[in-house]
């Protein structure tokens, strides 16, 4: 099975390449350079690992929640390389494969997002047996004092929400286990929990395969800035 992964729903731009059970992937923080270079990305790992795309299985993309503009860019580049290759499209939640980079300690796993206008993506997850993620919540967005957590008696908490908003999201959990506030999605993630849902059967025609923005304003009003 060979899959391409994309993941530019943030300010990292990913890319991946599943081949036979490896991973191969690039990586940058570079906001506003995605669309520049997410493609280099891809032909040079299709490159490292002597595939041409025409050899591709099918294209996994983080589909969000995220920056607008990112969860589309990453969701159009997929459409478009899955139709002109007559292939499927496997959509990947950018927050589990956020919470996929969590250690896997038994503790539940508390994935959070900025999402700028003092709200936060949030999703939680715990890890199964195989290693996936089963979600224990809906995803959702929300400011940090209305994230209601399912009950859990230890966490893990990963993902630029955590950076900005820990003296508001700490109070409604017992002390994590461990917290990173440094991390992004990555493609490498989107990939390896794609090969899953492709092994299921679980795979989309590109049309169907559409992002998640969870909210549908990207900016706050001169009022409602003012109300806060």
């Amino acid at each position: 099975m060979n899959l391409l992964a994309i993941e530019t729903s943030t300010e990292a731009c990913s890319v991946a390449l599943y081949q036979a059970g490896a991973t191969l992937a690039r990586s940058e923080l570079a906001p506003r350079r995605h669309a520049e270079l997410v493609l280099p990305m891809a032909d040079a790992l299709l490159a490292e690992a002597g595939l041409s795309r025409r050899q591709l299985d099918a294209i996994a993309v983080g589909r969000g929640p995220g920056a607008f503009t990112g969860v589309r860019l990453a969701v159009s580049l997929a459409q478009g390389m899955a139709l002109g290759l007559d292939l499927p499209v496997i959509p990947v939640s950018s927050l589990a494969a956020l919470a996929f980079d969590a250690p896997d300690n038994g503790a539940a796993v508390l994935a959070v997002i900025d999402a700028r206008m003092g709200e936060i993506y949030a999703a939680c997850y715990r890890p199964d047996s195989a290693g996936m993620l089963q979600p224990l919540a809906d995803e959702c967005v929300c400011t940090p004092e209305a994230l209601q957590l399912p009950s859990a008696p230890a966490w893990n908490v990963i993902g630029s929400g955590w950076k900005t908003y820990a003296a508001a999201l700490a109070p409604l959990m017992p002390l994590p286990h461990w917290s990173n506030g440094e991390c992004y999605p990555q493609a490498r993630a989107v990939a390896i929990l794609a090969a899953a849902e492709f092994n299921a059967g679980r795979v989309l025609p590109p049309e169907l395969a559409l992002p998640i923005y969870l909210r549908d304003k990207v900016a706050l009003t001169l009022v409602e800035q003012r109300a806060r």
